[in-house]
């Protein structure tokens, strides 16, 4: 019965594709391809045929018929955040030897949609694993890896069915709670990445909510402001929480760029930094150390290097239990607290 299965599955074309999901072969090639240009709906639909109908593309038929490609995919937000750089210098490390090629995919922040380009990898690309970093999967995707079954490890978000890497963001919000109160701060504020998308708790959220658990009354809801990533857009919300009748003598950012932000609301305001205004941020970015700000020290390249580890790991034996690894974070007291 399986093999008569496999017969009729080897047989699936796209034409197949497109007549059950009701729409041209040019729309399906598209959907598979460059997901971005099609309509969600419509690549929605596409992907589920696909999915039903057990379809292959002729070209990854004939690698998943062999042990191996010699290739594994890493995809993140490496333009939108550029210290997933780091991460990518970690990953490298364990493959010095050159034995496997890596192909880096760039997907937008997911902070607003989950990801077009991650739902079609599994079908189109011609992988032996992947790595995704701070991109949450939907019950879909997620789906769709394992009847693939396509090794994969996730860094940075954390989901029990599948191997992770991540830090405790939470914990990292009360270091920071917890530092500022010992430098005797009572009106705290944040201001942190916009979730524009609830089908996930994002980093953002999980730092807030461990800084206000800490904070307790040093900070209230009007003191939290979230904004769309950039440096304009934190500096406009600092400007609004230092208007208010009560400012606050600290702000927690969720990143050291929204931080950058916050200190160029304070030197237009000539404001006084940590005297009038104390700022933190997260990450310890390349950015922190210039700008000698006290911030969060994320192990970037460790998470790297531990995720490709666990993906060739899972590689080598699909069989084990899906295995959690979390990395600590440190506070670094630097000149703006």
């Amino acid at each position: 019965m399986a093999s008569r299965r496999a017969r009729v599955t080897s047989k699936v074309t796209i034409y197949d594709v497109a007549l059950a999901a009701g729409v041209s072969i040019s729309t399906v090639s598209l959907a598979l391809n460059s997901p971005t240009r099609v309509a969600a709906a419509t690549r929605q639909k596409v992907l589920s045929a696909a999915d039903d109908l057990g379809f292959v593309p002729k070209a990854d038929a004939v690698t998943r018929a062999r042990r191996g490609v010699g290739r594994i995919g890493v995809i993140a937000p490496f333009s939108s955040y550029p210290s997933f750089a780091r991460r990518l210098n970690g990953v490298f490390g364990p493959l010095a030897d050159g034995s496997r090629e890596v192909v880096v995919f760039d997907q937008e922040s997911a902070s607003t949609t989950a990801s077009p380009l991650l739902a079609s990898l599994p079908i189109t690309q011609r992988l032996d694993g992947i790595v995704i970093m701070a991109l949450p999967l939907d019950e879909a995707i997620a789906a769709r890896l394992k009847k693939q079954r396509l090794a994969t490890v996730l860094v940075d978000s954390v989901r029990d069915d599948f191997d992770c890497v991540s830090t405790d963001d939470r914990a990292g919000g009360v270091l920071v709670a917890e530092h500022l109160i010992e430098r005797g701060h009572r009106r705290l504020a944040f201001v942190g990445e916009d979730q524009r998308s609830h089908a996930y708790v994002s980093s953002s959220e999980r730092r807030l909510e461990g800084f206000r658990a800490a904070a307790a009354d040093a900070l209230t809801p009007a003191a939290v402001r979230l904004v769309s990533h950039g440096v304009e857009e934190a500096c406009q919300a600092t400007h609004e929480l230092l208007d208010q009748p009560d400012p606050p003598t600290a702000i927690f950012a969720h990143d050291d760029v929204l931080a950058a932000g916050v200190l160029r609301a304070a030197r237009e305001r000539h404001l006084t930094v940590p005297g009038d205004l104390a700022v933190v941020g997260f990450d310890d970015t390349d950015l922190a150390r210039a700008l000698d700000l006290t911030t969060v020290h994320q192990p970037f390249e460790e998470s790297g290097r531990a995720g490709v580890q666990l993906l060739l790991e899972r590689m080598h034996d699909p069989a084990p239990s899906p295995r959690h690894v979390e990395l600590p974070l440190r506070l670094m007291p630097r000149a703006t607290t």
